[in-house]
């Protein structure tokens, strides 16, 4: 049976060169999906060869400056305004194409975060553009109702970005509510069904918005997985920010916010399919969950970052 273990990664624990968090292929089990996370320094940069990926760069802290040489040679330079936090509302990203060379650079006078989403781009014929997504053409979806509310910026989902493989995302829950639910999956090609796609978590975690800050705290989440006898996994992770939760397949959620404790996790999805969708098919013993949202409100502490 699969184990928690080797599904979990903390913070640091499988970085690479510049990189706290670095996601790829080259772990036992993964196949389609990337992610790296850097901590900049002011005038840091990081520099990456995308190579048969795609990457989608997401500000997490502070506001990096793009620059892009793509497969003609041309270059591109785009300065992303990025946000203060995670939980301070939707940032402006930028897509990178496959067969590219990518720097980002700090030029603020703090550190900055810098998420690189990634995904095996093999399905097009040619690489697409560089683009630049604002903040304010990000859709934000208020997703459930009651403790089941979280906030949904769909920066990379196929109605929004043209991509050639990458589904991306980020989630923002509420202290005390529970997300990814009802526990769902996306691991079979099933035609209008549902889609396989293998998906990253990574996690922040900080205390509760409007409520006092107290020395020792340790802001903390839950992240379920669980599978059927034909492919068994397991994994009930306590993640804190920084931490990863991989789901190769199986129904995934809740993911939980306990009292006290806001959660903001952004996801990268990607599979082998034909077509670049989302299609999901929740537990039958948990998926009526839905119908019961129908008389509940969403909860009023969304969005977080103020109204769009």
């Amino acid at each position: 049976m699969s184990t928690t273990s080797r599904w979990v990664h903390r913070y640091g624990t499988a970085g690479a060169g510049d990189f706290q968090v670095a996601i790829t292929d080259a772990l036992d089990g993964w196949e389609y999906t990337s992610l790296r996370v850097a901590t900049l320094p002011p005038a840091g940069q990081v520099d990456l060869a995308t190579g048969n990926s795609e990457i989608i760069v997401v500000p997490l802290r502070g506001g990096p400056d793009v620059e892009v040489v793509d497969h003609h040679g041309a270059r591109h330079e785009v300065r992303l305004t990025g946000r203060e936090s995670v939980f301070t509302g939707p940032t402006d990203v930028c897509y990178v194409p496959r067969e590219a060379r990518l720097t980002v650079r700090n030029p603020g006078r703090a550190s900055a975060v810098v998420a690189l989403a990634g995904a095996r781009a093999t399905k097009l014929a040619a690489p697409l553009p560089v683009c630049h997504l604002t903040a304010a053409d990000v859709p934000v979806e208020l997703r459930g109702a009651g403790m089941a509310s979280r906030e949904v910026r769909n920066f990379g989902i196929p109605q929004v970005l043209d991509a050639d493989s990458i589904i991306a995302c980020e989630v923002v829950t509420p202290a005390g509510n529970w997300s990814s639910y009802p526990p769902h999956k996306h691991d079979e090609e099933r035609d209008g069904v549902e889609t396989e796609l293998e998906e990253i978590y990574y996690f922040e975690v900080r205390t509760e918005a409007g409520g006092t800050p107290v020395d020792g705290a340790d802001p903390v989440a839950y992240q379920r997985v669980y599978g059927m006898p034909q492919r068994p996994i397991d994994v009930l992770a306590e993640v804190r920010s920084g931490d990863v939760v991989l789901v190769p397949h199986g129904w995934h959620g809740p993911a939980m916010a306990p009292p006290g404790y806001d959660l903001y996790y952004l996801n990268v999805m990607a599979g082998p399919g034909a077509t670049r969708t989302w299609l999901i098919c929740d537990d039958p013993a948990h998926g009526w969950v839905r119908q019961s949202w129908a008389g509940q409100a969403v909860d009023p502490r969304l969005p977080m970052g103020g109204p769009r």
